[in-house]
């Protein structure tokens, strides 16, 4: 016993419970706001849950930051047993235990994955969940959306619209004023192109004109039939050829679906420059009789 006890206390091999503390600081985590760990939920209680994250105290997430949606139970939102990454949004208090939240990590990736659909034009879903004066709002991944009336296929009976889901497009993503505006008629547009083919001949109404050219509607696609895509002649002015309302064949040249726009040309349709400006009448009326030939030019 007493050789044993001798040992116990030679230099260098003692090690007390003051040493242990010691030896447990120098491993333990140091964690800092705004530091992304990763952790194991472990309990639940009624204002949130306790994750393990490897320090000497356990993290703790606030209901209200367990998830975007603040409907979903904690229990299925931060399942126990289940490791998931945390973002610090307290640092340590006195007894070393820290704030978590996994909300804002979702609301992070939500902003991130809008601004990826954003950027490639493609469309997402918006789900209706209320109205104001100005159009309606509505949830996309979690965050808050708005569409003006004007970007609406139904701008009338908007009350009608809660609770659907509304195909759109991006137009306004701003993640630093927490501002997502979209537009449905621009995806119902865009969708309405994808059906189109570039050399395609179309029928087509005259709804507007301007200086530099006339917009042609096909169906609820506009396009734009450019001044220089008239005639191979110039021509002095569109209204001497061309009025509003008035039923226009013309051939589809140019789709560029990322901006949603389509070119048009009658041009593609004259035998010889200045033909419409000459029997514009007899160029329409043989129009299908010439696609042919219009589609050889296009492919030259």
């Amino acid at each position: 016993m007493t050789a044993k006890s001798n040992f116990s206390q030679e230099p260098g091999v003692s090690f007390s419970l003051d040493d242990f503390a010691k030896a447990l600081d120098q491993h333990d985590y140091q964690f800092s706001k705004g530091q992304v760990v990763r952790g194991t939920v472990f309990e639940h209680i009624s204002d949130g849950a306790y994750v393990d994250i490897g320090g000497k105290s356990p993290g703790f997430v606030p209901a209200r930051e367990a998830a975007v949606r603040s409907d979903i139970p904690l229990a299925e939102s931060l399942p126990l047993q289940e490791t998931k990454d945390f973002l610090i949004i307290s640092g340590q208090n006195e007894d070393g235990q820290v704030t978590l939240s996994r909300r804002q990590l979702e609301l992070q990736k939500a902003w991130e994955n809008i601004a990826e659909i954003a950027e490639s034009g493609k469309s997402t879903q918006m789900r209706v969940t209320g109205t104001n004066k100005g159009g309606v709002i509505g949830e996309v991944e979690g965050l808050r959306g708005f569409i003006p009336r004007s970007h609406l296929m139904e701008k009338e009976d908007l009350e009608s619209l809660v609770g659907q889901l509304l195909t759109a497009t991006f137009l306004e993503v701003d993640p630093e004023n927490k501002k997502l505006v979209l537009s449905q008629r621009q995806a119902a547009r865009a969708a309405a192109i994808g059906k189109l083919a570039v050399g395609e001949l179309m029928k087509g109404k005259v709804v507007k004109m301007q200086p530099y050219g006339v917009f042609v509607d096909m169906y609820g696609v506009t396009g734009l039939l450019h001044v220089r895509q008239v005639s191979g002649a110039p021509v002095d002015a569109l209204t001497t050829i061309f009025n509003i309302g008035q039923e226009i064949e013309v051939m589809i040249v140019e789709i560029d679906e990322y901006k949603n726009r389509v070119s048009l040309s009658t041009k593609i349709l004259e035998n010889y420059p200045g033909e419409i400006l000459e029997k514009f009448d007899e160029v329409m009326a043989t129009a299908s009789e010439r696609v042919e030939q219009a589609k050889a030019k296009l492919a030259e």
